[in-house]
């Protein structure tokens, strides 16, 4: 078996190795955050170690952890997930596609340990996943959401998706800018397979206020942010500058 397919047979034990236990706490009633939380740092951090990834995070120290976000960032690879879990703080949760729900143990664990799910082809279920969301954020989760809905093929962004703008917005929650920064390189779309000893960078923004702009304003000023940090030319054509390190 070659290093890498052995990279990523592990990968999918360790996921299995934090889903039995959470789904056994869920049949007995005992499910905590706390515990849930732990599970998951641990299972983010061998991840990472696992991939040999040189994480850099900037940005995090300047953000008041005490208060719950929305929070948005790009979407390269499925490494995301462990990445942001190193990288961000406090209680984090997702709101991430349907079919993940369905893979055996993995998905009920998941919803045990409170992600949340979203039917895009079912507008009625789509905005009971959001409802969902705010709830949590109401409890003090930060809830991700990548607004592209998918892995970018590239390094462009995608078009935006409105629902996490209008949860932000209609609940006057923050949305914390997220950029990452090289994951697609260590596990590029379509491979589960994952490419050993990557650099990604994830930066974590000032927070966006929400009161008085549209959903229009806050998808533009997420975008301009995002392509700014990535290093993306700003839409007028002039040049953008990458985040200060």
């Amino acid at each position: 078996m070659s290093g890498s397919r052995s990279l990523g047979l592990r990968g999918m034990l360790e996921t299995l190795r934090i889903s039995v236990p959470t789904v056994l706490d869920g049949l007995l009633g005992r499910v905590t955050v706390e515990r849930c939380n732990q599970r998951l740092l641990d299972w983010s951090r061998r991840l990472v170690e696992q991939g040999q990834i040189d994480l850099e995070v900037r940005g995090a120290d300047a953000v008041d952890w005490g208060h719950a976000y929305v929070i948005m960032s790009n979407h390269q690879s499925l490494y995301d997930i462990p990445l942001l879990y190193q990288a961000l703080r406090g209680t984090v949760r997702m709101v991430t596609k349907q079919e993940l729900f369905k893979i055996p143990i993995w998905g009920r664990a998941m919803r045990d340990a409170g992600f949340v799910p979203i039917d895009r082809k079912q507008r009625h279920k789509a905005i009971e996943s959001i409802s969902e969301a705010g709830r949590a954020i109401q409890r003090g989760v930060n809830i991700w959401i990548a607004p592209e809905g998918t892995r970018s093929p590239d390094d462009n962004l995608l078009p935006f998706k409105k629902g996490g703008f209008i949860l932000a917005r209609d609940l006057g929650v923050p949305i914390l800018p997220v950029c990452i920064d090289g994951s697609r390189h260590a596990l590029p779309l379509g491979s589960l397979s994952p490419v050993v000893g990557q650099h990604v960078t994830v930066t974590i923004g000032a927070p966006i206020p929400v009161a008085g702009k549209s959903i229009d304003e806050l998808s533009a000023e997420l975008r301009a942010w995002l392509e700014q940090t990535l290093g993306r030319p700003a839409a007028t054509g002039s040049p953008s500058q990458r985040a200060a390190r």
